[in-house]
């Protein structure tokens, strides 16, 4: 019988690398393993040479805490659920960012779960979180009426802080501006240069969901109160009885775009404009271009929030900014507070907002000059 002309001798394989316990550190530092656990844990009473020796051996040993472990000693996961509208919405972005900043700094986490402006998802979300035990959960309302699963969150005991808009009637922190004061401020800033027939473009909804009737978005307290806030100025300034400039949209460029072109088409159409929204302006620099209209010349331009890219255009977009890393941060100190035990009354934290004038916005002109769109090629 022939033999093989060649075989392999299989290797044996390595021990599996095991993961340095508590026990291996308490060894290393001289110390039991129950004060070894509360050192790395952060609770109980341990000396400070005690803690600093246990540390030492476990950065040596490659020690990681085990989370799922600590939680059930603890009932504390060390991880924070922020709950956002629109992560597209640069203004989210950068409540995120002061957000985790703050969270991290203080050794937590952050789960992130955005919601599209849908209280279906919202729901979803919290219960995501919920069922992942983080210590707490500030949130962004979709609604401020389909808010069943808030007040029962907070009825639990759970820490909850809203941030941006705020919901009647629940017992919770809020984080945010005067939106009715930011936004009368910004009409008036287009009645003081000159302007009477002055359009609101406010944002309801993200796209999937249809629009209340009579054009008001009343799932919002932040639509509401800037649409009262633009209401107010016109007030004032004796503009109430005007025709009505005001356009509710979805939170899309493209539907402000629409918007723009049938306001600018009307017999006698605004000269300035109130965008509730950066995306909103975005998509009236469009729908202004396709109708051939010239900002500031035919039309000025006021924004919420100040995006990155607001004073790289020509013009220039004059903005009401408010402070969006800054109610991030906030909101995360409330929240963090709440985890440690804070158990006073909820709070309103209401953050300043400044003008910052630009060049979208001109006096108007003299005559009524119907926009026309330019006829294509």
């Amino acid at each position: 019988m022939a033999r093989p002309c060649c075989y392999f001798s299989p290797m044996p394989l390595p021990e599996p690398l095991r993961a340095a316990t508590v026990g291996d550190v308490a060894a290393l530092a001289g110390v039991s393993s129950a004060t070894a656990a509360r050192a790395l844990g952060g609770y109980g009473t341990v000396s400070p040479r005690t803690r600093d020796r246990v540390a030492d051996a476990a950065h040596a040993l490659g020690y990681r805490a085990n989370g799922i472990a600590r939680s059930m000693v603890t009932g504390q996961t060390s991880t924070l659920g922020l709950v956002v509208a629109d992560i597209e919405n640069p203004f989210f972005a950068a409540v995120t960012r002061g957000f985790g900043d703050v969270a991290r700094s203080a050794g937590y986490d952050v789960m992130v779960v955005n919601t599209d402006e849908d209280p279906a998802r919202e729901r979803a979300a919290l219960g995501v979180l919920v069922g992942r035990r983080v210590d707490g959960v500030a949130l962004s309302p979709a609604s401020s009426r389909e808010a069943g699963h808030l007040h029962m969150h907070v009825a639990s005991g759970q820490p909850l802080v809203l941030l941006d808009r705020g919901v009647r009637g629940l017992r919770a922190d809020v984080v945010g501006i005067d939106n009715r004061a930011a936004a009368r401020r910004a009409v008036e800033h287009l009645v003081a240069a000159g302007h009477r027939r002055i359009a609101m473009l406010a944002g309801a909804g993200s796209g999937g969901r249809p629009l209340q009737a009579e054009g008001v978005p009343p799932a919002l307290m932040t639509g509401l109160d800037r649409i009262r806030g633009y209401r107010d100025a016109l007030s004032s300034a004796g503009l109430d009885g005007l025709p009505d400039y005001l356009r509710v949209t979805h939170f899309r460029s493209s539907a402000a775009r629409a918007a723009i072109r049938e306001l600018l088409a009307l017999p006698v159409p605004p000269t300035a404009v109130f965008c509730s929204d950066s995306l909103l302006s975005l998509g009236v620099l469009a729908g202004a271009a396709d109708s051939g209209a010239v900002i500031p010349v035919d039309l000025s331009l006021v924004a919420f929030d100040d995006a990155d890219w607001m004073d790289v255009v020509t013009p220039a977009v004059t903005v009401m900014d408010q402070p969006a890393y800054d109610i991030g941060a906030a909101a995360a100190d409330r929240l963090l507070r709440r985890v440690a035990g804070d158990t006073a009354r909820p709070r309103r934290v209401v953050l300043p907002t400044s003008l910052v004038a630009r060049g979208s916005v001109a006096a108007p002109r003299t005559a009524v000059r119907r926009v026309q769109r330019p006829a294509a090629p």
